[in-house]
């Protein structure tokens, strides 16, 4: 047994004691679920990070109670396996989602995943502690954990995300591609996460390190029981005589004596050599992981950790303001809604986790304004003032676009004005965006479109002006709402009420026609059921299942409470709403917008991905949106199962999605939902339909099942999603840029449907040098291209920033052919950092958070135009280069 100089007793005994509740025999070393099916019963990379996760945050819980709710205790969970619902549920209460969480749990996941798939890491031997480069190993390693607390501290999770997720991969491989376990190790290497310890014992060129095995099956192949080695896999690099092969069917090195390998990646002897210690080499990497997580939590502290994790049901609070002359009632609308958000929720869960602030006039916007602080935020809003301006079109959409590159995923943005776009060239890629964030988008416009007076103009204007909002609205899953400088202020609570995780229900049919019956389902996992029209609406009524109507009389009806603010409509139903159908008439000039939201703990988060099953690495190649031509996989995973909660009838299911073009709401396809692992995990998978995957308009997903006593469940996604066109890859270095640099990029399209003929585009934020080879591309049906892009990073560029790059490929001249985009994001760093992970002094001494400053409130200005892209991708990201197709992403 090799000295222990950092002992695992430092994680504390709450997780060593989980640790022997946990490791089920699940699934650790393919990629993802998905891998289970080649080889089941294996554990994946994917089940290992959630795992460990999942016991982190447990312990923070168990040590750091919540004010007014019981104390958790881990006798609870003796036996159990640990799920994020009933964590969530046992600690906030019941009805507080844990789809935030799991949604950041899904980011590092496939961050993780990605490792195995994405051109430039899956082969590199030092991001897998492949080929014995194990000193090299651990050094990407612990620059990708370094570069995770440089990206958190700077408020960039997502970025800190991905960049977890690609230590995770490499922590987690050097159990299974090392022989740690073959030396008889049952605990996580004391040196791994340390830089400047010593690996000892390592095996050197010329030490032979296992001998030939002819079958699938070597358990008996290593030679040296002292020294430390790892396989060698493929051709590069050439494996030396004596040396062990990675091992499995796709690795060409095994068929080179000595035959055989070494690898544990799971349960199957086709792919594992060493299979039989698959279950060994799982229970260190879990072990390793939670290490790992914990280190991040005591440099962090549990604020911040919290925030990395998104250990929260709450979001975030994000402000698009226009600050021209005309704007003063708007201005103070949006004062009164952030300092009522402040004073409600301070202090309780959903109290939001950050507050985005943007300015914008023309010609400037920005810059942005970024805290965890409520009272910091209410300064900066204090300090904005109507000034100036006044004539009409404003830069609006270049400061949304800014607000986007700094608000985390899952928020609503609000954006305040009463003046058309000016920037209106940036809608597609704001619309992109907001699919990338997964952040919906509300304009609050003070402006009749068909108004011809109110601001000056310089020139004659469209009455389609306010068109590039209704697209990024419709992108987003927001809405556009016109009203009337004196019905701002109440039109404005609207802000409060969005924040509150509201879901939105499907209509049938989608669009209204006045004078016609639209219907909704309410279910018994839904509360406080709000219906919202605006437009020129003369009357309506609405209709419970039992035949109780209610009309447009304002105050308490039958049904619930009605306001009324002009030409917007509010209808709040008296919980607990009558399950079943309800129906809704409106009679009015036009057609009216219509929306029923509503609270509930029962959810969804959705991927898409291409099953890969003829390489070493089995699993689901993540993408953000289907690919034309190409046959891909719909992954759903259901929020709000909480194992012990009682349901009458049992938990609710769902058997089906249904697929809608939008935004006329006809149907498209509907495809059957089947289980993916345990159930009480609510995975369930389809596969998309070919005719789907031919059209390139929008679409949307509504989730069809069942409650627990038969009742009908409806859930629709909050954006519409679309198919690419082409493939689109970008990829940068596996290493942080430093200032004076200058950092290959690679970019690859590909064509699956047919001929294309695309323009290619890019751009760098901030504005560093940035040039490529490929500025268009022809191709042809399985056609693809190749392009270089050098990126320059100057000698002043500021140390602990973030760079985005984008890549945009578009049709030629007036082809349909949507553009797709690709987002890049990339940490500088200085070459010497205070974040270097050292051993701690005294290294048997439990590591605790630090009480200051880790744990205060942290506020960010950033003097920055957009422009841009952006890399942080809920379904894919990775160390160094990250594919980002952009559209539909995972909600």
């Amino acid at each position: 047994m090799l000295p222990v100089e950092v002992p695992l007793s430092h994680l504390g005994p709450p997780i060593l004691l989980l640790l022997q509740l946990l490791l089920p025999p699940t699934s650790a070393f393919f990629p993802n679920i998905w891998s289970l099916l080649a080889a089941p019963g294996s554990v994946t990379h994917q089940d290992l990070t959630e795992e460990a996760a999942l016991n982190v945050t447990l312990v923070l819980f168990l040590e750091q109670p919540h004010p007014g709710r019981p104390r958790l205790h881990v006798e609870d969970y003796r036996g159990r396996t640990l799920l994020a619902d009933d964590i969530f549920a046992a600690y906030f209460g019941p009805g507080f989602s844990s789809r935030r969480f799991r949604a950041a749990l899904g980011e590092v996941s496939r961050a993780n995943a990605a490792q195995d798939f994405l051109p430039a890491s899956k082969s590199n031997p030092d991001l897998h502690f492949d080929a014995e480069r194990l000193v090299q190993g651990r050094t990407h390693l612990v620059g990708a954990l370094r570069e995770t607390l440089v990206a958190a501290r700077a408020l960039e999770y997502t970025l800190a995300r991905q960049r977890l997720g690609a230590a995770l991969h490499a922590l987690q491989d050097f159990y299974s591609h090392s022989n740690w376990v073959e030396l008889g190790e049952r605990q996580p290497h004391p040196h791994l996460l340390w830089p400047r310890q010593e690996l000892w014992n390592l095996a050197q060129v010329g030490d032979p390190t296992c001998s030939d095995c002819e079958g699938l099956s070597c358990p008996g192949n290593m030679l040296d029981s002292t020294l430390l080695t790892s396989g060698y896999f493929g051709m590069h690099p050439p494996k030396p005589p004596g040396k062990c092969s990675h091992g499995g069917h796709f690795d060409q090195s095994s068929s080179q004596p000595p035959r055989g390998g070494i690898n544990k990646d799971s349960t199957s002897p086709s792919f594992s050599p060493h299979h039989k210690l698959h279950l060994q080499a799982t229970e260190v990497a879990l072990l390793a992981s939670i290490e790992a997580f914990s280190l991040l939590r005591s440099r962090l502290g549990d604020r911040a950790f919290s925030r990395l994790l998104d250990i929260t049901p709450a979001s975030s609070l994000s402000f698009v303001l226009d600050t021209t002359g005309s704007m003063g009632e708007e201005i103070n609308a949006a004062k009164i809604q952030a300092r009522r958000i402040v004073e409600q929720r301070q202090g309780s869960p959903m109290e939001p986790v950050f507050y985005i602030l943007v300015p914008f006039h023309d010609p400037g916007f920005g810059p942005v304004f970024t805290t965890s602080d409520p009272d910091s935020f209410w300064q900066k809003l204090n300090e904005i003032h109507a000034l100036g301006g006044g004539d009409e079109p404003e830069m609006c959409l270049s400061a949304l676009e800014l607000a986007l590159l700094h608000t985390p995923p899952l928020s609503d943005i609000f954006v305040f004005t009463d003046a058309s776009p000016k920037d209106a060239l940036l809608t597609n890629r704001v619309e992109s965006l907001t699919r990338e964030r997964r952040c919906r988008v509300t304009f609050l416009v003070t402006e009749d479109p068909s108004r011809t007076g109110g601001r000056r103009r310089r020139e004659t204007l469209s009455p389609l002006r306010f068109e590039p909002y209704e697209a990024i609205a419709r992108a987003s899953g927001g809405e556009v709402i016109f009203t009337k400088d004196q019905y701002i202020q109440d039109v404005a609570a609207i802000v409060g009420e969005s924040m509150a995780g509201l879901v939105t229900l499907p209509l049938d049919p989608p669009v209204f026609t006045p004078g016609e019956p639209c219907v909704f389902s309410v279910d018994s996992l839904l509360w406080q059921v709000t219906v919202r029209m605006h437009g020129d609406i003369s009357s309506f009524w609405i209709k419970s299942p039992a035949g109780v109507s209610q009309g447009p009389e304002e105050g308490i009806g039958p049904l619930g409470h009605t306001r009324r603010f002009g030409q917007f409509w509010t209808v709040t139903m008296t919980d607990p709403p009558q399950t079943g159908t309800w129906e809704i008439q409106v009679a009015a000039a036009g057609t009216p917008r219509v929306r029923v939201q509503a609270q509930t703990s029962l959810d969804f988060l959705f991927h898409f991905g291409i099953s890969v099953e003829d390489g070493p690495h089995p699993g689901l190649y993540p993408l953000t949106q289907p690919v034309a031509g190409l046959q891909t996989q719909l992954l759903v995973e259901v929020t709000g199962l909480t194992s012990r909660q009682k349901l009458v009838g049992g938990q609710p299911q769902f058997s089906h999605v249904v697929l809608r073009r939008v935004p006329e709401g006809t149907q498209l396809g509907r495809v059957s939902l089947e289980p993916v692992g345990p159930p009480v995990r609510g995975l369930l998978a389809a596969s998309l339909p070919p005719t789907l995957l031919s059209v390139s308009v929008p679409f949307s997903l509504e989730l069809v099942g069942q409650g627990g006593g038969g009742e009908s469940l409806r859930r629709t996604a909050p954006q519409p999603c679309s198919v690419a066109p082409v493939l689109l890859e970008l990829s940068g270095p596996p290493d942080f840029l430093t200032p004076g640099s200058k950092a290959p990029l690679s970019l690859h399209i590909v064509s699956f449907s047919g001929p294309q003929d695309l323009d290619l585009r890019t751009s760098v934020n901030p504005s560093f040098s940035l040039t490529s080879n490929l500025s268009r591309a022809r191709l042809g049906l399985n056609e693809s291209a190749w392009g270089r892009l050098w990126l320059e990073v100057p000698d002043s560029a500021a140390p602990d920033s973030v760079v985005m790059v984008t890549v945009t490929a578009a049709g030629q001249g007036a082809s349909q052919v949507p553009p797709t985009h690709a987002f890049l994001r990339l940490l500088v760093l200085a070459q010497s950092s205070k974040d270097q992970l050292d051993a701690p002094a005294h290294s048997a001494a439990p590591v605790l958070p630090p009480v200051s400053p880790a744990l205060l409130p942290s506020t960010l200005v950033t003097q920055g135009r957009a422009g841009g892209g952006m890399a942080g991708k809920a379904w894919w990201g990775t160390v160094g280069g990250v594919l980002f197709l952009l559209g539909c992403t995972s909600w």
